[in-house]
């Protein structure tokens, strides 16, 4: 008799069972970024089945190649589950599954039982120890490779079929290039795509998309002064759109288009679908210290007029404020090289007030990095079941990564996503069959 064990019901129909069997089932993999190279790597090798890995490019994980700098934001230092599901302004209903079937702590795990510790900064993003995205990606391939992998390059889908024959695997993928390949489970790990007709050829096959836009962006400010101090970071800013009910805290950055940082990558992930609809022309108020209120900056500057009142205010910066952005913003609130604490007056300190707790800026566009652009939008969540991966509307068929309506916010969350959802998916397509009497 034949048991097949998977969540406590037969996970392959007698047909698929007896291809196992007799040596031919086949797994095709469609991505080698690193949802399908982590699938890949997960699956063991058994004999009688055979994986395939499929990438249009010739390299697999660019993506975690260049993430963070070079050195891969693996994921981040937050192991309770509710709290994760608050970076991800997207897919909670899935994530609620995949992220308790393996989350944080098991991707420590999994890449630390393979020789790879990871480190945690300040700010609860890990990196390998090394500071180097390639010993992840060596770490990865070298399983691929134990496991046996079949990787093919070059390779871009141009369609899924059913295949009509009896004997045959159940689908055909074509590829571009006019070959194609017979395969009992696909797993679709293409990462998202920009355009929805991008996704038309998993349309053909009955599923919904869910419009694909930038999720992780930039905010242009084009030819506007401040981004003359281009480079400058507060560490511990917040970013408000105008408009929406929406602040986000953490470092800002200021670049030569605009402004950058955690704070405004944030912003721009969860307001990802209001700012498309806006043609990302939006405006933004910054708090430059964070979260302090108009009540404490009042104070905090009755004491610095009362107790230092013979100095510059141009000399004396209070507020932990990089140098260069103090001096940019003075004059912009009518204040002197030579005005004294004690001799500000009421207009001059209103406008300091504003200025660093309401500057409002106009964005007129985004800028997104093409090795790292996420979107959100992709696979719609109600047609994937969270338990497997596996489509509800196409049987074998499988999703990990990015291809689903699931993307959070900067800090190794999107990793994450990856880890989980193919580390789900490759526990489902390879799920323990054993004979017994």
């Amino acid at each position: 008799m034949i048991v097949c064990k998977g969540r406590g019901k037969t996970i392959f129909a007698l047909p698929e069972l007896q291809q196992l069997l007799t040596g031919i089932m086949k797994i095709a993999i469609i991505g080698g970024g690193a949802a399908g190279c982590f699938a890949a790597a997960n699956i063991p090798y058994t004999e009688g089945v055979t994986v395939a890995l499929f990438e249009k490019t010739g390299k697999v994980m660019q993506k975690v190649r260049v993430s963070g700098g070079g050195r891969c934001n693996v994921t981040h230092q937050c192991f309770d589950v509710q709290e994760l599901l608050s970076r991800y302004p997207r897919g909670k209903q899935l994530l609620r599954r995949t992220l308790h079937r393996f989350g944080p702590t098991d991707t420590i795990d999994w890449f630390n039982s393979r020789g790879v510790e990871l480190k945690a900064e300040n700010d609860g993003r890990m990196f390998p120890i090394t500071d180097n995205s390639q010993t992840i990606i060596d770490c990865v391939w070298q399983q691929v490779v134990k496991n046996k992998v079949q990787v093919y390059y070059h390779k871009a889908v141009a369609g899924i079929m059913k295949n009509t024959e009896d004997s045959a695997p159940r689908y055909r993928v074509q590829f571009a290039d006019g070959t194609f390949y017979d395969a009992d489970k696909i797993l679709i790990a293409t990462g998202g795509f920009p355009k929805a007709e991008q996704y038309n050829w998993l349309m053909a096959l009955g599923h919904t998309i869910e419009k694909p836009v930038p999720s992780l962006f930039t905010f242009n400010m084009p030819k506007h002064p401040i981004t003359q101090l281009m480079g400058v970071s507060v560490p511990d800013a917040s970013v408000k759109v105008v408009g929406a009910k929406l602040i986000q805290t953490g470092p800002v950055l200021i670049t030569h288009w605009g402004m950058s940082g955690p704070a405004v990558l944030r912003t721009s992930a969860i307001a990802a679908r209001e700012l498309a609809e806006a043609g990302y022309n939006f405006k933004v108020i910054i708090n430059w210290l964070g979260d302090q209120t108009d009540a404490a900056l009042a104070q905090e500057i009755a004491s610095l007029r009362s107790g230092s009142g013979g100095q510059y205010i141009c000399g004396r910066n209070p507020f932990g404020l990089p140098k260069r952005l103090w001096e940019y913003m003075l004059p912009r609130c009518g204040i002197t090289d030579t005005m004294r604490w004690g001799d500000m007056t009421t207009a001059a300190r209103n406008k300091l007030t504003e200025h660093l707790l309401r500057d409002m800026y106009e964005v007129r566009g985004k800028t997104t990095f093409k090795e790292e652009f996420v979107t959100c939008g992709g696979i719609k969540l109600s047609e994937i079941d969270a338990a497997t991966m596996e489509s509800r509307v196409v049987p074998g068929l499988f999703f990990a990564g990015e291809a689903i309506d699931v993307d959070g916010v900067t800090g190794g969350f999107n990793f994450q996503h990856a880890w989980s959802s193919a580390y789900v998916a490759a526990a489902a397509m390879c799920a323990e069959c054993v004979q017994s009497d």
